[in-house]
């Protein structure tokens, strides 16, 4: 019997329940690194191993194969879920995706206008830390409000957060990228090019698929090209064509693609096992009094507390409203200012993409101490606005 599944629908749950597995993940990672067994955990995510034998090079950590590893897998789940927005979801069409593409770049563009103004003259490197919303935490922090956000709202959020993703990764790609090595560059583009051959030719063998996205991980790695991009390429190039021969039964429209059959089979593993491994294994910061005040007088904390807090509801809202008075794009159905402007809260938990540009965004180890405290702190405070405004509304349905 086949087995029935909705994919805007599961998708939105499994983000939800990873929201609450990724919070505990980051508070176990916290409560280690300022615990007895401290040296322990880092000595741990410092352990590594090289690779140096003819073309094969390879030079990582514990850490670092989380980070370009796993990594890889949940932005593969990412581009499998911006591929399917962009096919037949809130950005199938230039109407949809009008408004979360507006409000998406306001949100963007101001926030890191806020850190340079703040914190440009001192580590201007750091200004796409604030630019990233989780979705995992902003979906369920959503699912939480229960009826006082409407669907109309979710899916904006969902459409904005996607959007938001795009943009992170094109600012992983252009601007974190080290040295690249031009002939890696080729090899990389010859293993697309091979993928591109492979389905015209009709192969659906996953193994041969698998190889070759090693191979332009491999390629990647070695171009000084962030590897985890080689996920959101493979997820982009995944045809969305109908998959036969399914144990799956699309309940929405009746047939399941090869997108779909990918997001329920690796979506799990992405939101319930790799996003809380990343939050475990990159929040460990150690806590004193002497690393709070370090982050409190620094420009580094208060640019990105200020850019995630207020600078994202603020981007978010002033693009929406300018679209909807331009007539370029309609606000969401049934969502007065106020809801647009919790949403927007939301969308200022920056957490794991965040904390992943906050890596490659700063080489100094105190700087990337106080850029996680500050993260931390700023998604906690944009959760608690968002869950006020909403509480708010749903206490005095006349609002609404």
């Amino acid at each position: 019997m086949a087995r029935k599944i909705s994919p805007l629908k599961d998708f939105l749950h499994k983000e939800s329940s990873s929201g609450a597995l990724l919070i505990l993940a980051a508070i176990l990672g916290l409560i280690t690194a300022n615990s007895p067994i401290s040296d322990r955990y880092f000595d741990f995510l410092a352990l590594g191993f090289t690779v140096d034998r003819g073309i094969i090079y390879l030079d990582l950590t514990v850490l670092k194969i989380v980070n370009y590893g796993l990594m890889t897998i949940f932005f593969f789940v990412v581009g499998l879920e911006i591929k399917r927005e962009l096919v037949s979801g809130h950005l199938a069409s230039v109407k949809k995706a009008a408004m979360p593409f507006i409000a998406a770049l306001g949100g963007m563009a101001l926030p890191a206008g806020i850190y340079l103004a703040i914190a440009g003259d001192v580590a201007p490197e750091g200004w796409a830390v604030p630019v990233a919303t989780d979705i995992a935490l902003a979906v369920g922090l959503l699912a939480m409000m229960g009826p006082t956000v409407t669907l109309s709202l979710r899916s904006f959020l969902l459409a904005l957060a996607v959007i938001d993703d795009i943009g992170a990764i094109l600012i992983i790609a252009l601007v974190y990228s080290s040295g690249i090595a031009y002939s890696w560059l080729l090899a990389s583009a010859l293993a697309v090019v091979l993928i591109f051959a492979l389905q015209r030719m009709n192969i659906t063998s996953i193994f041969i698929y698998i190889l070759c996205g090693f191979l332009l991980w491999y390629g990647l790695y070695r171009t000084g090209i962030h590897p985890t991009l080689a996920g959101v390429i493979l997820g982009l190039l995944t045809p969305s064509r109908v998959k036969e021969n399914t144990d799956l039964e699309d309940i929405d429209d009746g047939s399941v693609s090869y997108i779909e059959y990918l997001q329920v089979k690796l979506h799990p593993y992405s939101s319930l096992f790799i996003v809380p491994i990343f939050a475990l294994a990159n929040t460990g910061v150690v806590i004193t009094g002497e690393s709070l005040r370090a982050a409190s007088s620094s420009v580094i904390a208060w640019g990105i507390f200020v850019g995630l807090v207020i600078g994202k509801p603020l981007g978010v809202v002033v693009a929406a409203i300018a679209a909807s008075k331009s007539r370029i794009a309609d606000l969401p159905v049934d969502a007065p200012i106020g809801k647009i402007i919790a949403t927007g809260s939301a969308a200022g938990i920056g957490f794991t993409v965040a904390l992943f540009i906050a890596d490659l965004a700063f080489e100094n180890q105190d700087r990337q101490n106080i850029a996680v405290v500050a993260i931390i702190a700023a998604s906690i405070v944009s959760a608690l606005l968002s869950t006020l405004i909403f509480k708010a509304y749903r206490s005095n349905p006349i609002q609404s």
